[in-house]
């Protein structure tokens, strides 16, 4: 999956069909009564609540759910990762791989009526995704230059082949208005929370801590989409209300695992819910816990080590995500066969393993049977990210290590995380995405410690070795050789041990049985609504 177009062809243009489009989603009745069942409003409930509505600039789950109906990608994905039309219709390479050359669609429009033209596309992939994104940095290591030779054309200048860069040309690439972000700090420009976009829905509302309302967008390129009038994105925060919400039908899809997993098995059973596990594969979604590295005890490996076996990762796997996750044994997952490695330091459950490597690094217990004391935040985004964190307090305690757990909204656990620093370990997932550059690189490069930048590198690990090894995987163009320091990269990882890679997770989306047009594509959990219509 690190060359995705390439099964097309070297050169050739796209030709767009919405009928292929929607036979990709979920049910083929749906892809044929588009026009008929237009209209309506759609209830989803999305959890946390986001602290911008631009995905490219707050990199959260929450986030890509919401702004993926507001903007537009360059181009979508079929159920094979083959690119579809969306603003660009077409490309060509040429240059050996080195220059890649974009078609954009005629007639776009942003929501206040301006063109859409190249200069979007220059501006958002110079300014955002190589200097803001916690991840562009890496998958466009390699590009040097953005020419607009017409308001309709975009050249990619490269200086070599970058395979990883057909993984991300999807919503992954976020691209902005340069008339309303051009000269502005991007970060917090006004347009994060009332965004303009292109997109088949217009942004109306955001009511903070109740809901975010957008609503059709009349002039949107493709004629026959959305078939919503609106949608409405609640935030319900208590997982046992979203439960209850689902099942009265008073909210009608919900992404990001969004009811308690011990619930899942009931709401299989009734016949007016969907839970769906598919859409969610090229997210490639891993759970860790990461350690501050700048904190004296954890910049001995020893420390860190010694905590990884003390976790019994199967345990967390079974009685914290009741089987929707398995044990990882390092940052890639293992279903990713061309990439990942299996030979890499392993550290399995042992307790006498951790405490022995604790009395080793110097940190005996105390007459109250205390070596240390940390603090563990865990990711705001649901009751299993604190039932995990308390997992790992419960599990360290048995070593010596007391655990205080710090429970945050999101823009807290942000801040103190990314901005100040302010924290001991922490538990997160972040998307692997389909090629490791994209979505691991960032736990491991001293390029993605981005003061700031939600979803960066938090624990502050750099080493040049380390740095060596993705700097070579970002610039070499022989596969065999790729794959073989991407291997090289998780071995590294695992022996120094910056980050705790602890399961493979399995999300799921749960919604009314009423909807047709559902994206069950790998990147579908992510992607927009426009095709989805209530069927009665």
């Amino acid at each position: 999956m690190t060359s995705v177009f390439y099964g097309i062809g070297r050169r050739g243009l796209i030709a767009s069909s919405s009928a292929a489009a929607a036979l990709g989603a979920l049910g083929v009745r749906g892809a044929f009564a588009q026009a008929s069942q237009r209209g309506r409003t759609l209830v989803a409930n999305i959890v946390p609540e986001p602290q911008s509505l631009v995905a490219g600039i707050a990199i959260s789950a929450p986030a890509v759910a919401i702004s993926n109906n507001i903007f537009d990608a360059l181009f979508e994905y079929d159920a094979d990762f083959k690119p579809k039309p969306a603003l660009a219709t077409g490309w060509e390479e040429r240059d050996d791989g080195k220059t890649l050359i974009l078609s954009l669609r005629k007639g776009v429009t942003w929501h206040d009526g301006k063109p859409f033209t190249s200069a979007d596309v220059q501006y958002s992939i110079l300014e955002l995704m190589k200097k803001v994104h916690p991840r562009g940095g890496a998958f466009f290591a390699q590009l040097v230059d953005v020419e607009t030779p017409d308001p309709h054309t975009a050249v990619l200048r490269f200086t070599s082949r970058a395979p990883v860069v057909w993984s991300v040309l999807n919503y992954e690439t976020q691209i902005l208005p340069r008339h309303l972000y051009e000269g502005t700090n991007i970060l917090t420009n006004p347009y994060n929370v009332k965004p303009v976009g292109t997109g088949p829905f217009v942004f109306k509302e955001w009511v903070r801590g109740e809901y975010v309302l957008v609503e059709r967008n009349p002039s949107y390129w493709d004629k026959d989409k959305p078939r919503l009038d609106r949608i409405r994105f609640r935030f319900i925060p208590d997982s046992g209300a979203r439960a209850a919400a689902l099942e009265t039908g008073e909210v009608h899809y919900t992404p990001l695992s969004p009811v308690p997993y011990a619930d899942v098995p009931r709401l299989k059973e009734k016949a007016s819910l969907v839970v769906e596990t598919r859409g969610n594969e090229a997210n490639a979604p891993m759970f860790f816990l990461d350690f501050n590295v700048r904190r004296p005890q954890f910049q001995d490996v020893r420390v860190r080590r010694a905590i990884a076996h003390a976790i019994d990762k199967k345990a967390l796997a079974d009685t914290v995500w009741f089987g929707f996750a398995r044990p990882a044994t390092g940052p890639i997952p293992s279903y990713q066969k061309q990439f990942y490695a299996a030979d890499v330091p392993q550290y399995g459950f042992d307790l006498a393993r951790a405490e022995q490597l604790l009395d080793e690094a110097g940190y005996k217990k105390g007459s109250d049977g205390i070596r240390f004391r940390i603090s563990h935040d865990p990711m705001p985004y649901g009751d299993e990210y604190t039932r995990s964190g308390e997992f790992v307090r419960q599990a360290l305690k048995q070593v010596g290590i007391e655990v205080t757990l710090r429970n945050h909204d999101l823009p807290t656990f942000l801040r103190k995380v990314f901005s100040e620093r302010d924290f001991d370990t922490l538990n997160s997932f972040y998307a692997a995405f389909p090629d490791p550059q994209i979505g691991v690189h960032r736990r491991f490069s001293t390029e993605a410690i981005k003061t700031g930048t939600p979803w960066s590198n938090a624990s502050g690990y750099s080493k040049p070795e380390t740095d060596a090894i993705i700097n070579a995987i970002q610039t070499e163009g022989d596969i065999a050789r790729r794959v073989e320091l991407i291997h090289q990269l998780q071995r590294v990882a695992q022996a120094d041990l910056p980050s705790i890679t602890l399961l493979e997770l399995r999300p799921f989306r749960v919604f009314s049985a009423r909807l047709e047009g559902v994206n069950v594509k790998p990147d579908g959990g992510g992607a927009s609504l426009k095709e989805v219509a209530f069927a009665s």
